[in-house]
């Protein structure tokens, strides 16, 4: 079985990611890349499905902590013999992706045993396995996919896997490092481990330490922002959802999907924090990488794509994984790929201005690509959609999308206005007027007293919470009051926001899921906007405390049974935790100049 899902640590190179219990069982490693196929999936499955276990053979976990600034993790075990330390890291990618654990003694002797079992394609395929030439380790391969394991100790096969005892002293280091390679080329060459320990610390500090200062929640912030950077594609500036796919939004449930993928909507609200800390390399990486997947048509833009930019992404379900926590079906692909999500206009147009406000220069090309965009938004956004959730219960006329619409052109005309581009801004002020009444009209429910779900509507949608958030009303307007007080009465439910009631919305899926660990934030950015500062710090504090022991957060969270739920580390949680730090210190949560 696998841990419990705050139990694991991310490790990562920017081009993959790889998750580490307490126990010391690596169970989730993908490679080359983030959405490649996994070949330790144990996550998913149990032990057979691959992983990489190095622990005590008698043992207890003691602690653990990542290295400061850096994704570099230390796990401290004891034993009756003496205590040990296991430093796990990916060094940054150069030509090959390296996985390095080293198993360092701290006091006594300490007996280890290690447990490698690789399985390419998702958990099913056994390589082929042979000792490397120069002896100090094995060689793994699997049609397109090779893997190294280069160690001083001796490994046995057993059982079509590789095992190990051995014992460190207090003082010795063992070194263990696992390369991947194509099976065509030559085997990755060694690397020295000591180098790459002090190249890859050196290199996480120098970029984390630029951080803006965040007062009483720097360090806060600042892991949030390493793992944001930690689902960075590097070689082309996407960010994906979450390093996982298929951890379910309920035990046992259906709501498995694929989050290593990049959405428009997550991606650019990760750009937009980035800014906000000051990291504006990575906004003008991902608007290079932005222009070049949406390059073509308009009318063909998609709200998710590959890290490179690939549009085919077809879902299909795993049969030989069990889901984790027997959840399945397992997903690889997201079908969401194909919907209509009007909101998506919005969030991008959004972040290309804060990028420009933020000192990103211009770009001709993505100036032309928001005029092009906006000509098909004005044309498709009173037609109904699937909507910030992507349900799969059929489009509807969600409340949300036509905001997010809203932000799309308001953001536009102000980009024309303050940075001197040309547009047919008059045009573009009659259709914002025209979209903000057709919200006013059909959004809000008077008997409620709030906005609601669907036009014509009476339930509630956290998402409602943005309509502050992105200036489309002043957070006093009676209506929002309204609203901030609607979502408290129905959808605050044990310290936490629901996304929807979700036996009571057409989403087309079985009811039941955690709390969608973001909208608790934007209930928190709202509470600051109307001056509830110890209601939104007492939340926040809350919300801080579900992260496990290293400052991680997965997409949703059980809190009767008091656990993560969802993929994880989710790059929507962690964003939101930098948003409402900011807010907090009195700048303010990233707010767009209100209507008029």
């Amino acid at each position: 079985m696998p841990s419990r899902i705050e139990d694991y640590a991310l490790l990562g190179d920017c081009e993959t990611a790889a998750l580490v219990s307490k126990a010391g069982s690596i169970d989730w490693l993908c490679w080359p890349r983030f959405d490649s196929s996994a070949c330790f999936a144990a996550l998913l499955g149990n032990d057979d499905h691959g992983c990489w276990r190095i622990a005590p053979v008698d043992g207890q976990f003691v602690q653990r902590a990542y290295r400061p600034g850096t994704l570099i993790l230390d796990t401290e075990f004891s034993t009756a013999t003496g205590r040990v330390r296991i430093t796990d890291f990916m060094p940054l990618r150069d030509e090959h992706s390296h996985l390095i654990r080293l198993v360092e003694g701290l006091e006594g002797e300490v007996e280890m045993e290690l447990l490698l079992r690789l399985r390419f394609d998702m958990g099913l395929t056994v390589p082929w396995v042979r000792q490397l030439p120069e002896a100090d380790g094995i060689h793994a391969v699997a049609g397109p996919d090779m893997v190294v394991l280069r160690t001083p100790i001796e490994l046995d096969g057993v059982d079509l896997s590789t095992v190990a005892r051995f014992k460190v002293s207090a003082g010795q280091v063992v070194p263990f490092t696992l390369s991947y390679g194509p099976s065509h080329l030559d085997v990755p060459p060694g690397i020295d481990v000591n180098h790459a320990l002090a190249h890859c610390e050196q290199e996480w500090r120098q970029w984390s330490d630029r951080c803006l200062h965040v007062g009483p929640f720097a360090e806060t912030v600042k892991r949030s922002l390493i793992t944001l950077k930690a689902l960075t594609y590097a070689p082309t500036g996407a960010i994906i959802a979450a390093a996982t796919t298929s951890l379910p939004e309920a035990l046992g449930g259906v709501r498995n999907w694929d989050y290593r993928f990049c959405w428009l909507r997550d991606a650019t609200l990760t750009v937009m924090t980035l800014l906000r800390a000051g990291y504006v390399e990575e906004a003008a990486a991902w608007r290079s990488w932005l222009v070049r997947a949406v390059a073509g048509t308009a009318d063909q833009i998609q709200i998710m794509y590959g890290i490179a930019g690939e549009r085919m992404l077809d879902e299909k379900e795993i049969p030989w994984l069990p889901g984790y926590a027997n959840s399945a079906p397992v997903r690889i692909g997201n079908q969401a790929a194909t919907q209509l999500q009007l909101d998506t206009y919005g969030e991008l147009m959004d972040a290309l201005y804060q990028a420009r406000r933020g000192g990103l220069a211009a770009d001709d090309d993505a100036w032309s690509l928001q005029c092009n965009l906006l000509e098909r938004l004005e044309r498709i956004w009173q037609q109904p959609d699937e909507g910030i959730w992507e349900v799969r219960g059929g489009a509807q006329q969600f409340t949300s999308s036509k905001m997010m619409a809203w932000v799309a052109v308001d953001r536009c005309i102000k980009t024309a206005e303050q940075f001197d581009m040309k547009g047919p801004v008059e045009h573009w002020k009659q259709l914002r007027d025209q979209m903000h009444a057709d919200v006013c009209a059909q959004g809000f429910n008077a008997e409620l007293n709030s906005f609601v779900q669907v036009y014509g509507g009476d339930q509630l949608d956290a998402s409602l919470l943005g309509l502050a958030l992105v200036g489309f009303l002043p957070p006093d307007d009676p209506r929002i009051i309204g609203t901030v007080a609607a979502v408290e009465k129905y959808l605050l439910q044990d310290g936490l926001v629901l996304r929807y009631r979700t036996a009571e919305s057409r989403d087309g899926l079985p009811p039941g899921e955690g709390a969608f660990l973001a909208c608790s934030f934007w209930l928190a950015d709202n509470w600051v906007l109307q001056g509830r500062m110890e209601e939104a710090s007492a939340l926040y504090e809350h919300l801080l405390s579900l992260r496990n022991d290293l400052g991680l957060l997965s997409e949703e969270y059980d809190p009767v049974g008091k656990q993560m739920l969802g993929n994880f580390p989710q790059a929507f949680s962690h964003m939101s935790i930098v948003f409402t730090a900011y807010g907090l210190t009195g700048d303010g949560p990233m707010v767009g100049e209100r209507a008029s």
